[in-house]
């Protein structure tokens, strides 16, 4: 595999280089679009000036009763724009990419002047160390889709993107689930467009927020928020971090379209106006995995890995009706990884094979619609259908008995409908506040089992439904330009058991200056457990079974966060956060004393405990530093250290470590761009990233109980006292970045060294010897991307 990627990355190079060369040394300009609309209410601001920086004679346009605007004639490379508005701080946005091949499509969101004494000039990263939330006032970050293509090792993805972030640290190498603040990955929320995706990566195991490849489309995503903690009272139904995603709107005055051939497969996608009479537009991308088209054209590769994807999203603006958007994303996976196709010594374990055979699917669909009252209050409705499934088949087989025989298998289904609407009213510059009600019904079917011996013992086998229902009020206060406050209320109500939760939030941001400021947060939160773990089943004497974790109540989690930020430049800062999380409710069994549900969460499969009572706690605490340039002179970093405490409490009220707590994180991740040519129309990239990460505990196996049972069997009594080795990875990025007149295209190449694999692949057990099948490994794994715009 490691051979096709080199030939691959080589090809894809010279492809690039026979491009660059086709056209001559040309001067290329391209158009800036964009909104420029009020921070909060989303309302355009007529007449706001826009212009263009580093220009003579100076360049600039005012945006339309629409708040729309255009420039012409922009030269191509890295630009600057200045954005103001009377009674609006003025901002400047820096290092804007225009290429030839597609025009630049912006939304500016300008914050009101609580004291109007002039105007003030905000210079920076056009508020790069401010989430886009305003009410988000601790714990939360915005992240461009820059970012995410341009850090080395994320792949456009924005969980590993989010892994160089303080505080945030992979799980394993070949799944994208993230550790944030020592919580399980079942604690993350993703939101899209507003919309609730349970986990949208492909071969997703039921009940996790991760997968080997995202189904995500950074193509498709616009700047959105990351959330660490302390969240506003909008967000419920989570533990340890927000991605609030927000897709993009397709041009609507020209057609644009791309290819891209990487990590995450082949792709292709158009956007474009549906008529030059209106603003409607649309935006898609499809994908289909590389690999699984090269076995389909006859090339022998082992164990393929097959999947595609399609994301859409249609914006529909009338004149007086408001704003609909139709947003759709989805994907199947699927792969076979069969032992008694190899020789025994390539066997899972030297005296048995396994032949496994797993599939996922996603299907996501949502209308939204947002209409303005006035321009200071709106209603945003969002009615959504959202299935997943996960079939899993694992035969094993051996020396003795060569025929293959079901060991294990799982059918899990969901599907959610969903409406929510949210009120939003400024009041004034000083207050604004926001109301908000969900409703969700769960469909869902699991069935799964496992054979012991002479019978299969079956963990889930129901077909049920059941609701959850939500509801928020949140307000913000500015008292002045330096002081501002958030109040929240969450309610949360969960009707398979009626177990609720009544959640109070706070958060405060004093600006002690231009470039420093204090942040405080405080909340409670709840999220219901992974959903089949409710209907997990016991075996009563009598061989019947009966549920006993349906009354189950929430997890909570009350946190607590202070930070520090301070802007040495206008293109460099320090930050600074403090945490302390009391983790409360939380499921722990008497069968196993030393087990709690805050451990699972980063495997192909959940193990479905039964039993399951709310008498567990924990606690998390730690310091974060962050110390970050932007992009400015053709360069950035970004270096983040983490040390931290994550223990728990069973049902034997013994304090242990979590799986999570490694103790310490450090990141380090940065990049240069190096343009080339009299136009600077060619760019070669380079980055950088290194990753250092504690050793996290683990449970060993009992290995003579494992041989005597026949199953794999933990030695509980050790439960998370042995930890793994310090995990090390480095990631080096080399690319090459071409504008030409028809073409925009860039080449990627990324070589990744990682030490400790059981990071990728947990050790194993032979349940017939006993014997620990080691999966450690170290060593170099190159990726390679080429896109191509016109």
């Amino acid at each position: 595999m490691i051979r096709y990627k080199i030939k691959i990355s080589f090809f894809s190079l010279v492809f690039i280089l026979c491009i660059s060369q086709a056209y001559g040394q040309q001067s290329y300009t391209q158009v800036i679009r964009g909104t420029v609309v009020d921070s909060y209410s989303g309302s355009p601001l007529p007449g706001a000036n826009i212009i263009l920086l580093n220009t003579n004679p100076p360049k600039g346009t005012s945006a339309d009763e629409n708040g729309n605007f255009v420039l012409n004639d922009v030269p191509i490379g890295r630009q600057s724009l200045q954005i103001s508005f009377m009674g609006y701080k003025t901002v400047i946005l820096n290092e804007i990419i225009v290429s030839s091949a597609k025009q630049v499509i912006l939304k500016i969101e300008l914050d009101e002047d609580v004291v109007s004494v002039g105007e003030v000039v905000v210079v920076a990263d056009y508020k790069k160390d401010q989430p886009i939330n305003p009410m988000a006032l601790v714990s939360a970050r915005s992240f461009t889709i820059e970012e995410t293509n341009r850090y080395a090792g994320s792949y456009g993805d924005p969980a590993r993107m989010a892994a160089n972030y303080a505080g945030v640290v992979s799980s394993r190498d070949n799944r994208n689930d993230i550790v944030v603040r020592g919580n399980s990955p079942t604690g993350l929320q993703y939101r899209v467009d507003g919309i609730e995706v349970a986990n949208p990566n492909h071969f997703g195991a039921m009940g996790t927020t991760g997968g080997p490849i995202t189904i995500l489309n950074t193509n498709m995503l616009t700047n959105s928020d990351f959330l660490t903690g302390a969240f506003p009272a909008q967000y419920g139904n989570a533990l340890s971090g927000i991605f609030d995603l927000s897709m993009r709107t397709g041009n609507s005055k020209k057609r644009e379209y791309w290819g891209q051939l990487g990590w995450n497969g082949l792709e292709f996608g158009l956007e474009g106006p549906f008529s030059k009479k209106s603003n409607a537009s649309y935006i898609a991308a499809y994908r289909y995995s590389f690999v699984d088209l090269l076995s389909k054209l006859g090339i022998k590769i082992p164990e393929v890995a097959g999947y595609q994807d399609l994301s859409f999203k249609i914006n529909v603006p009338t004149k007086k009706a408001g704003t609909f958007r139709f947003i759709g994303l989805g994907g199947t996976s699927s792969i076979k990884i069969f032992d008694s196709d190899k020789k025994q010594k390539y066997w899972t374990f030297p005296t048995h094979g396994e032949d496994i055979n797993t599939s996922s699917d996603l299907a996501t669909f949502g209308i939204s619609h947002n209409y303005f009252f006035n321009p200071n209050t709106t209603i945003n409705t969002n009615i959504s259908f959202v299935a997943s499934e996960v079939n899993n088949q694992v035969d094993t087989f051996s020396i003795q008995f060569p025929t293959p025989y079901l060991w294990a298998g799982e059918r899990s289904e969901e599907i959610k409908y969903s409406l929510s609407t949210t009120f939003s009213k400024k009041i004034n510059v000083k207050n604004r506040f926001d109301i908000g009600v969900s409703f969700d019904i769960y469909d869902v079917n699991y069935a799964d089992s496992q054979y012991y011996y002479n019978y299969y013992k079956h963990f889930t086998n129901i077909k049920t439904n059941f609701n959850l229902i939500q509801s928020f009020a949140q307000w913000e206060h500015k008292f002045n330009n330096s002081l501002t406050t958030s109040l929240g209320l969450h309610y949360l109500l969960f009707t398979l058991n009626n177990s609720y939760s009544v959640e109070p939030r706070a958060g405060v941001r004093w600006d002690i200056n231009d470039i420093q400021s204090l942040n405080f947060g405080v909340g409670l939160h709840s999220q219901i457990q992974p959903h089949m773990m409710y209907f997990v089943q016991t075996m009563l004497p009598d061989d019947t079974y009966t549920l006993t974790n349906e009354k189950m109540g929430l997890s909570k989690s009350l946190q607590f966060i202070l930070g520090y930020n301070y802007l040495l430049t206008e293109n460099l800062r320090l930050k600074v956060e403090t945490y302390y999380q009391d983790l409360f409710n939380i499921p722990v069994t008497p069968d196993i004393p030393q087990y709690s549900i805050l451990n699972i969460g980063t495997d192909f499969y959940i193990e479905r405990q039964d039993n399951l009572v709310n008498k567990g706690t924990g606690v998390n605490y730690g310091l974060e530093l962050t110390f970050e340039k932007f992009f400015h002179k053709n360069y950035f970093f970004l270096f983040t250290a983490s040390l931290f405490q994550s223990k728990y409490r069973g049902y034997d009220k013994v304090e242990r470590n979590t799986a999570y707590n490694g103790n310490y994180v450090f990141n380090g991740v940065g990049g240069y761009e190096l343009p080339l040519g009299k136009l600077k129309n060619r760019i070669l990239i380079f980055g950088l990233r290194i990753t250092w990460a504690g050793g996290r505990p683990y449970i060993p196996y009992n290995q003579e109980e494992t041989v005597k049972q026949g199953r794999v069997v933990y030695d509980w009594d050790r439960a998370y006292q042995e930890r793994n080795k310090d995990y090390f990875r480095s990631s080096f990025r080399f690319g090459l970045r071409r504008n030409s007149k028809k073409f925009n295209t860039e080449f990627i190449f990324d070589l990744q060294y990682r030490a400790n694999y059981t990071y990728v692949y947990l050790n194993r057990i032979d349940v017939v010897t006993g014997e620990i099948v080691k999966n450690f490994h170290m060593g170099f794994f190159p990726m390679s991307t080429i896109r191509i715009q016109f």
